[in-house]
């Protein structure tokens, strides 16, 4: 089972000789669902929300930090939050937040017009990509996962996509950070289960980056934590968005909530119940360590009422989660949106069309930061075949993101006269120059006449995305 022998140099190598360079281009045009003066409205809520009813601490000491810095607990047990507390946290929470790739190099910077992309984390099942069954997870396809995310140019991060059953329960978090940081350079993201495995991981995280002061200095990995609707602070919770604070490891923090069932079934009334929850978490961690990096976003889920299912690849997803981008990013937080997942149980038509309708909108979104790509039967199952489709999605959503460059140099007045005469076009050092970045080219996609395609023996995209992920895993045995 390949382990430590796939060095990190080798997976340099592979990935300068076989991926692809990303397409990846900065966008110029912004989707916004929900204006100012509605943004606006939301944040009164959220203060209202902190202020007027609490949250529940499930935590003695946090619980006493806060109280120290002018909350107030009611009989009732509800701690509520001033609204000056909550501008002093947003004031300390820097407007950017970055990571770093195991060379040290930027990769992802959510204060950059060029959106970064990662995997979802810790499905319960995998679809296998050779035998297209649906099954329980294991530590190879978490190594596989980081494998084919370090293939894919256009994906900046892992994530595990999936959950190892394999390995004992108290460690696993730290046994797939292990097998993610083996097989790939670009940062990730992890979810850690209480603070004593968190720091477990953080040691891991030092060991690697030569030190916790260098972990901080340039960190690489980023951890997904939040509150419990409706309203709740468990007590780990507050013990790991402290710990975040004091190491300097990024973190995101907000609550998976259910409209209708943990918070209000309407987007504006589930965003600013969810967002109330995340900001008490940066309150906490910004208490403990002021500037110190985090983020936060929208796991609002919703349900489909008739058989309880989540519905990640619906409208409403996306509209949540473009919703709160809007609502953050007005607030000055960092923030990520979902998108490049699926209620379909198969890699079919069906999950396709809605991680590419998903991943084309989130590309427009007011966030830098794009994640849950490779999701299956709502979140529940792991899919690389999806994850290889979205890379290539990407650089589709990328492209059209870009829109349309007007300046005198893209205008070409000087290139019309001097090759309309003789048309020559297709010759001229403008068209030379700019051929590979004006036009969007596909790795996987179709595109050539059906005469060739039948020649090369007819193959369906499923097809040749199993060849792709065959030829990623096959010289490291798995």
């Amino acid at each position: 089972m390949p382990t430590k022998r796939h060095s990190r140099e080798r997976m340099r190598s592979r990935k300068e000789n076989r991926a692809s360079k990303s397409s990846k281009r900065a966008k110029q045009h912004r989707l916004s669902l929900i204006q100012e003066k509605q943004t606006a409205e939301i944040h009164l809520a959220v203060l209202k929300i902190l202020g007027e009813i609490g949250v529940i601490v499930e935590h003695r000491p946090t619980e006493a930090l806060l109280v120290n810095h002018g909350a107030t607990v009611g009989g009732d047990g509800y701690l509520r939050i001033p609204e000056a507390m909550v501008a002093k946290a947003i004031e300390s929470v820097p407007t950017e937040l970055q990571l770093y790739d195991l060379s040290g190099n930027i990769r992802v910077n959510t204060g950059s017009d060029i959106v970064a992309y990662a995997a979802g984390h810790n499905c319960v099942r995998t679809l296998d990509f050779r035998t297209k069954e649906l099954r329980s997870g294991s530590l190879d396809d978490i190594r596989r996962t980081a494998i084919v995310t370090e293939a894919c140019p256009n994906l900046d991060m892992v994530a595990s996509l999936g959950y190892p059953t394999d390995v004992p329960p108290e460690d696993e978090a730290l046994e797939t950070v292990k097998a993610m940081t083996a097989n790939t350079t670009k940062p990730l993201a992890f979810l850690a289960h209480d603070d004593a495995i968190q720091i477990r991981i953080f040691e891991h995280l030092a060991d690697i980056a030569g030190g916790k002061s260098k972990l901080a200095d340039k960190p690489f990995a980023l951890e997904l934590m939040g509150p419990v609707s409706p309203l709740k602070l468990p007590g780990e919770l507050c013990l790991r968005l402290i710990n975040c604070a004091r190491w300097g490891v990024p973190v995101v923090c907000y609550p998976a909530t259910f409209p209708g069932m943990s918070c209000p079934i309407t987007t504006a009334g589930a965003i600013a119940q969810s967002s109330a929850e995340a900001l008490a978490g940066i309150i906490i961690h910004q208490i403990a360590e002021p500037g110190s990096p985090i983020m936060s976003g929208s796991a609002i889920l919703p349900m489909d009422m008739r058989q309880a299912d989540l519905a990640y690849g619906s409208p409403e997803y996306l509209v949540t989660g473009l919703s709160a981008a809007d609502y953050f990013q007005s607030i000055g937080v960092p923030t990520w949106v979902g998108a490049g997942c699926s209620d379909s149980h198969d890699f079919d038509q069906q999950a396709a069309a809605e991680a590419a309708a998903g991943i084309a909108i989130a590309a427009l979104a007011n966030a830098s930061f794009v994640h849950n790509l490779g999701f299956l039967s709502g979140g529940r199952t792991g899919s690389i075949e999806l994850l290889v489709l979205c890379d290539e999605l990407v650089g589709w959503a990328s492209q059209m993101a870009a829109g349309c460059t007007v300046d005198a140099d893209s205008i070409a007045y000087e290139v019309v006269k001097r090759a309309a005469p003789d048309n020559a076009y297709l010759t001229d050092e403008h068209t030379q120059s700019k051929y590979l970045t004006e036009n969007w080219y596909p790795n996987i996609f179709e595109r050539s006449d059906a005469d060739a395609w039948t020649e090369r023996g007819s193959q369906d995209l499923r097809t040749r995305i199993g060849s792709r992920l065959e030829e990623i895993l096959a010289p490291v045995g798995l």
